[in-house]
């Protein structure tokens, strides 16, 4: 059998081919192929079902239709099960050429994509401006930098976006707020995003006190949006200050953005959008806003989606379709996701329909939209995690406290390590736990954040996962020069841990293309943990070192493709691994 490295693709295209001759599967047929319980095989065929629903004939005979169709080959063992599966049990053979030919991460990227590369923009972590990042905001963080990630290590541009939320009724606030204390932006002392944060909470109560507070911050707003040069000029140091304050957060975390147009890049593009849409008879002046409706959409034929505010300002839904449209005019995006909270649904949802019409309207290509939502973070009282005197959580101080955590792990381990070696390990464990926490989620489910289970050295952890590969870097370390020979006389495998671990590596590429179609890093991590876990089954039961040199050839094989396959797949999530824990 010729193969590639996601082998479903292949048994699909053979079933799809072998169908064309039979007249039950005449107009099509799609097979359905999906991972098999180990007990009757590697893949299995579920398609014949539902298309003898369809046409009125019995699956059994239909799917051993298929099968006495099929070529005659060595690479597997076909069988019928149930009402009509078909399941495909690779051969021993089949399985150590496969895991001889993916040795390399750029081979298994290269042969990830399978389909043409698109232009993806990445939409996520978005903070506002002159606030310090809280704990809230690293789920869109981790999430959007590991799928943009994986959709890169599957061969598509992708462009990384930080949307800013930079542009609004809060710098009123601030702006008065700094003038009236008469505050100069450069001495703010050592934590200058928390005395903004401060000035804004003075502003905000002075605002509520009094009228005459609140009409001078509506002014304070009016001017920077005028372009009044004192208030810009503070605006953009404003910006600097938070920006340098994220920048320290993403170094941490190793997020990486190409752009960070906040809402104020497409200020001077609103009136594009309120004109367009009134030309195309997208929007109507409803009470003194400017609405869009869709009378298909059950509940937003009367729900309105606001492009412009009775007072004529704009807001997040106008913004939002400038943005859209300049990424599809100047970046040419054929693919847009969003990495937002859950509450933020219904926006999105009228975005994309209000887009998409526009779009239609003005002959321009729709890109493929995706709003990728999650829940929330909940402390032991399975409420929105907050401290002590219920503040939202800092993100700083929740990552410094992962490294410290750390630190007396590794301390605890190997108390005979350098400072700098006990710091440097307790960042990647610290870090990489705090990650792979949020991430092996359900990213739409909300989950309770526990410091003692995410750091845990056992169950579906980042410091199990990193273990396995410091373990497996340990067998290595430990051979005699020249041992690796021995891959060349690599027999297939036998052992029933040598065949579950071979056939789990198998399975790697249906992991990222589950993740890739929902958008859902949980599935990679399953898939890894499960791969973790196989491993050390393997270890446990079948000696690497041993005499036999076939033997021993295949299980080094076995133990540098696991390393290899471990690795590739913590770097998508954007977890670092290391050699020695």
């Amino acid at each position: 059998m010729k193969f590639n490295f996601d082998c479903s693709e292949n048994l699909e295209a053979l079933l799809v081919e072998t169908a064309r001759s039979l007249d039950e599967f005449e107009g099509g047929f799609e097979p359905q192929i999906r991972q098999a319980d180990e007990r009757f095989g590697d893949f299995q065929a579920n398609g014949v079902l539902p298309r003898a629903k369809k046409i009125g004939k019995n699956p059994r005979e239909m799917a051993q239709r298929i099968i006495d169709s099929l070529p005659a080959t060595e690479d597997w063992e076909v069988s019928l099960a149930g009402p009509g599966f078909i399941n495909f049990k690779l051969s021993p053979d089949f399985l150590l050429r496969w895991v001889r030919a993916f040795d390399q991460p750029e081979k298994i990227a290269v042969s990830a994509l399978g389909q043409e590369p698109k232009k993806i923009v990445i939409d996520f972590s978005s903070p506002n401006t002159a606030k310090q990042m809280h704990v809230g905001h690293i789920r869109s963080t981790i999430i959007g930098e590991s799928l943009a990630r994986l959709m890169i290590f599957c061969g598509h541009k992708v462009i990384r976006d930080n949307h800013l939320g930079d542009w609004g009724t809060q710098f009123g606030i601030l702006l008065y707020a700094i003038k009236r204390e008469n505050v100069s932006l450069d001495q703010l002392g050592e934590d200058p995003i928390a005395e903004l944060e401060n000035l804004y909470r003075k502003g905000t109560a002075w605002t509520k006190e009094d009228e005459s507070s609140l009409e001078k911050a509506r002014k304070e707003l009016v001017e920077l949006q005028a372009g009044n040069p004192e208030n810009l000029e503070l605006w953009k140091k404003i910006k600097e200050i938070s920006m340098d304050s994220f920048d320290a957060i993403y170094e941490m975390l190793g997020v990486r953005f190409d752009f960070a147009h906040g809402e104020s890049f497409y200020r001077d593009r609103v009136n594009q959008v309120y004109d367009s849409l009134l030309e195309h008879e997208i929007c109507e002046e409803n009470e003194g806003a400017l609405v869009v409706f869709h009378p298909e959409h059950k509940r937003f034929a009367k729900q309105p989606f606001i492009i412009r505010k009775k007072d004529g300002a704009s807001n997040y839904a106008t913004t939002d379709l400038a943005t859209l449209s300049y990424r599809q005019e100047e970046w040419e995006a054929e693919q847009i996701i969003y990495v937002t909270d859950g509450r933020q649904r219904d926006h999105f949802e009228q975005l994309f329909l209000t887009s998409r019409k526009w779009f239609k309207a003005e002959k321009r290509a729709i890109p493929e939209l995706s709003h990728v939502w999650f829940g929330t973070i909940l402390g032991e009282d399975n409420k929105a995690i907050k401290t002590r005197d219920g503040q939202p959580v800092k993100l700083a101080d929740l990552l410094n406290e992962a490294i410290e955590r750390a630190s007396r792990m590794v301390i605890e381990k190997n108390p005979e390590l350098t400072e700098d070696e006990v710091t440097r390990r307790a960042k990647v464990i610290g870090l990489g736990a705090v990650k792979y926490a949020d991430l092996s989620q359900d990213r739409t489910l909300d989950y309770a954040f526990s410091w003692e289970k995410l750091l845990a050295m056992q169950g579906n952890t980042a410091p199990y996962l990193q273990y396995a590969v410091a373990r497996i870097s340990s067998i290595f370390r430990k051979m005699a020069d020249g041992t690796t020979s021995t891959i060349e006389e690599a027999r297939p495998p036998q052992t029933p841990h040598e065949r579950t671990l071979a056939r789990k590596l198998l399975f790697f590429p249906l992991a990222l293309s589950q993740t890739r179609r929902d958008l859902k890093p949980h599935f990679l991590c399953t898939y890894l943990y499960e791969l973790a876990t196989d491993f050390s089954s393997f270890y446990n039961h079948d000696k690497v070192m041993v005499e036999d040199r076939p033997t021993q050839g295949l299980r080094i094989l076995l133990c540098l493709r696991t390393k290899t396959f471990l690795c590739a797949g913590l770097e998508i999530l954007g977890i670092e691994t290391l050699e020695k824990m």
